[in-house]
């Protein structure tokens, strides 16, 4: 065989062995993923001076907080914004219901889904066309050291 054919051959085949796999696994928008409740009756309190709260001392930081510490979801983003304020949001994104909400600080600050892309201003209001649904956020009320996040 000479080399120029068997480099055409090896081609083809290596071709086929990369392809095929990703033809089987590639998903759409219809792939099953692992879906969430989103969160309600939404009203607990994070201590500040907590090690596990640290990231909330500075702008642009957030933790993911139980809404019922019995649950074994986590499924609250607490952030404080790039003013100073805090936010809170549910992690449960409206898009699929997956559980990747996480708070960043593009774009002065927003909720940002990683499964598929979604974007959410603080106020839940959906900036881009992965979704028309808003994100569920949450009250928060700052006493001391002491956050209070609630549904109004």
């Amino acid at each position: 065989m000479e080399r120029k054919e068997f480099l055409r051959s090896l081609g083809a085949g290596a071709a086929f062995a990369l392809t095929f796999p990703c033809l089987n696994g590639c998903s759409s928008d219809s792939e099953d993923l692992e879906t969430f409740p989103e969160p309600t009756g939404v009203d607990f309190t994070v201590d500040l001076t907590d090690a596990n709260s640290a990231p909330l001392a500075n702008n642009g930081g957030f933790i993911l907080a139980k809404s019922n510490p019995a649950d074994r979801l986590t499924d609250i983003v607490v952030a404080r914004n790039l003013e100073g304020n805090f936010v809170a949001a549910s992690q449960i994104c409206s898009h699929q219901q997956t559980d990747a909400v996480r708070f960043i600080s593009e774009d002065g600050g927003i909720f940002r889904c990683s499964t598929h892309g979604s974007r959410f201003s603080q106020t839940g209001t959906p900036l881009n066309s992965v979704t028309n649904n808003p994100l569920k956020v949450f009250q928060t009320e700052l006493n001391g050291d002491i956050l209070r996040v609630f549904e109004s």
